[in-house]
């Protein structure tokens, strides 16, 4: 009788305990607590633990504290962390499909630049559900603009700068415009400027307010050059352990992340242009000497893209240009 007691017992245990469960996601991101997308990110965890009633806790790493950038997508593919989010472009050398928002005078607006991702967005998720992950949501960055030690007014005043990379686009960029490309994360750059080891960089006004350009920088030529996005991922055998419900939830809040992410890129744009006028940068208009130049390297830079990444990258490109 006591046997069969404690069988029953255990038995409405096993069946209570899946339903009180918390489920702990550990969360790498790239980028530190002020920057928008940080923060946006956080927005989305909290949104999260809300609507499950704390069943699924989503514990933000930033700033490459628990996995460093260039590791993070791999780590997500792997199992070793259940979701992560990347600089979209940091992974144009596994797949193309990865770099189009990365072409440089391809997009000239935000309205450019959500068509261009909705153009994209099909061929993304295949992609990353080819390798074990989901898309949950992407969000552009503030344009990039070039920051240097002195004012740049043609192509030609760009020839010999060490010129900081961090994909495969910028890299390319600064081969074409005659810079010697060096690879710095995000994290290294106030030292990398500090001791010479970079002169100039393509970022956003976002990226340039995190790491107090001011401190080593003289100048910021708003050339709206292109504006890459960041993507939110998950590991597709983790998402497929929750619950229905917890999937509804996570799939709710990463859509607002994604409407709230574009709103706050936007602000960010004026908002940090000021920051860094404040605090002595001269943001300067791009010339049409630097900018004819510079849009006919990102029309070659395009049709090189087209080419590599064939018949997916040529129907983006038509979808976005039609």
């Amino acid at each position: 009788m006591l046997k069969h007691m404690t069988l029953g017992l255990l038995a409405a245990g096993l069946c209570v305990a899946p339903a009180m469960a918390e489920t702990k996601w550990d969360m790498p991101t790239p980028y530190p607590d002020n920057n928008f997308h940080t923060k946006n990110v956080r927005q989305f965890a909290e949104d999260v633990e809300k609507a499950t009633n704390g069943q699924l806790k989503i514990v933000v790493h930033s700033a490459g504290s628990l996995i460093k950038h260039p590791e993070i997508k791999k780590s997500v593919r792997q199992g070793i962390a259940p979701i992560g989010e990347i600089l979209q472009s940091l992974a144009a050398n596994e797949n193309p499909i990865y770099e189009v928002d990365s072409i440089p005078f391809l997009t000239a607006s935000y309205e450019d630049a959500k068509k261009l991702y909705a153009a994209q967005k099909p061929y993304l998720e295949k992609q990353l559900v080819s390798e074990g992950l989901m898309l949950l949501y992407s969000v552009a960055w503030p344009a990039q603009g070039l920051y240097t030690k002195k004012e740049i007014k043609t192509i030609e005043d760009m020839a010999g700068l060490k010129f900081r990379t961090y994909s495969a686009a910028t890299s390319r960029i600064a081969q074409l415009v005659n810079a010697v490309p060096t690879q710095v994360e995000v994290p290294d750059i106030p030292t990398a400027f500090a001791t010479g080891r970079v002169e100039a960089m393509f970022t956003s006004p976002s990226t340039g307010v995190d790491m107090k350009a001011w401190d080593y920088l003289t100048h910021f030529h708003d050339l709206q050059a292109w504006q890459p996005r960041n993507i939110v991922f998950v590991n597709k055998a983790a998402f497929e352990k929750l619950t229905p419900e917890q999937q509804k939830a996570v799939r709710d809040a990463a859509a607002a992340a994604e409407e709230r992410g574009w709103k706050m890129s936007e602000e960010e744009f004026t908002a940090q242009k000021k920051v860094l006028a404040d605090n002595g940068i001269k943001v300067l208009p791009g010339t049409d000497e630097l900018l004819k130049p510079l849009k006919k390297v990102g029309e070659q830079m395009a049709a090189e893209w087209e080419q590599k990444a064939g018949p997916n990258g040529k129907a983006i490109l038509e979808a976005y240009r039609k």
